[in-house]
């Protein structure tokens, strides 16, 4: 059986994560304790704690994150600069066959927001992001995420490792993006139709990243539900994952939404 590490467990995709392997080993990480998850406290930024973290497993999906998108760079560059470090240094040194990195839109995103202070907008004619493009970070953190994006291609070149750089979108419930949506303007509500990640695609998507075979390594992948008025990419992640996406945000916000394709065809 394989088995899976989790760091950042108790946040919002770690959730998900832990859902979309039931089936699994899975040896849970967490800044801190958890009331309703047996995890074990982990400073990510320590390099030993982290390497002794991930001895005898197989898979690490590394999440454990500063996810703030307007954070300033001294709270975003120990944990997700250090911490990634640590996570790649861990995996090689005790021999783990793959790392899922979950990168974020904010790493590509600036082109397409409304203006450069606004990270979570989107302006109205977008233009399609596809996986092997130049990064584009739109904040400190999307900086952070194209960081962890260049270690991974580093470490699969160099130490021949298994690695998915998964950028996700905005893990949202459904009442979640409605409430959302309802309190933002018009730039804002088109990056919400665009970017969200229902919970049942997140669990799709991750699961996909860390036990599909892959083709190459390392490989960018978008992490988005099927939005009929999405932007980034899904066709890359679709033929090389096997992802299949069941939400459209449009589906959820206009009582049926609109059946037209995204920009992109898959």
């Amino acid at each position: 059986m394989t088995n899976i590490a989790i760091t950042g467990a108790s946040g919002s995709v770690g959730r998900q994560a832990i859902e979309a392997f039931s089936d699994a080993d899975l040896t849970l990480f967490s800044h801190s304790e958890s009331e309703d998850l047996e995890t074990t406290p982990i400073e990510i930024a320590d390099r030993d704690a982290v390497a002794d973290a991930l001895e005898g497993q197989d898979v690490a999906i590394h999440l454990a994150a500063n996810p703030d998108p307007r954070a300033e760079w001294d709270a975003v560059s120990g944990p997700n600069v250090e911490g990634v470090y640590n996570v790649y240094a861990a995996a090689v040194e005790h021999g783990l066959k793959r790392v899922v990195f979950p990168s974020s839109n904010h790493a590509v995103n600036m082109g397409n927001t409304v203006s450069p202070t606004r990270p979570e907008s989107t302006s109205g004619q977008p233009t399609v992001v596809r996986p092997n493009e130049r990064p584009d970070p739109d904040t400190y953190y999307g900086v952070t995420k194209v960081f962890g994006e260049a270690m991974g291609q580093y470490y699969a070149n160099r130490h021949g490792l298994d690695v998915v750089n998964l950028r996700i979108g905005w893990l949202l419930t459904h009442d979640e993006l409605r409430e959302t949506v309802a309190n933002r303007d018009g730039a804002g509500e088109r990056y919400a139709r665009a970017m969200w990640l229902s919970p049942g695609d997140c669990q799709r998507v991750v699961r996909a990243a860390a036990v599909r075979s892959l083709s190459e390594t390392p490989m960018t992948a978008h992490g988005i539900s099927r939005n009929s008025e999405r932007f980034l990419s899904l066709t890359e992640t679709m033929l090389e994952l096997d992802y299949r996406p069941q939400d459209d945000a449009a589906a959820v916000l206009d009582d049926g939404g609109d059946s037209r394709d995204g920009l992109e065809t898959g």
